[in-house]
């Protein structure tokens, strides 16, 4: 069995897709998408998203490719981009000099935006 981040690095979706998630990802806030994407509650640890969130994204892609009418290309980009934060989560909580980077940079765009920082 492979671990999360490997599964999320191993996905093959269209350029245009992929790249709309990993511009998405650079203001990616875990409290304000996650919530919205998975439901109000409380939010599971970045590892149970990510799988949550793998089983909603092959939904998605099975409906875009069997070209099915009720098929949200905004839907679908959504669950990519909390996908590609999420994975990016674990990677920096493995590695704890990645953890301080991102929270730099979590801080600096929240400074931009005139929000308080999303963990």
């Amino acid at each position: 069995m492979q671990d999360v981040v490997t599964r999320v690095s191993l996905l093959r979706r269209p350029r245009i897709l992929s790249r709309a998630a990993r511009l998405g990802a650079a203001n990616y806030c875990r409290q304000r998408d996650l919530r919205r994407i998975l439901g109000y509650g409380t939010l599971p640890k970045p590892a149970a998203a990510v799988m949550r969130l793998l089983d909603m994204e092959g939904a998605l892609n099975a409906a875009r490719t069997a070209g099915e009418a009720g098929y949200s290309l905004i839907r679908h980009v959504d669950v990519l981009i909390a996908l590609a934060g999420e994975a990016a989560c674990l990677r920096a909580a493995g590695r704890p000099g990645d953890a301080k980077t991102a929270a730099r940079a979590d801080r600096r765009s929240s400074a931009a935006e005139g929000t308080a920082p999303c963990p």
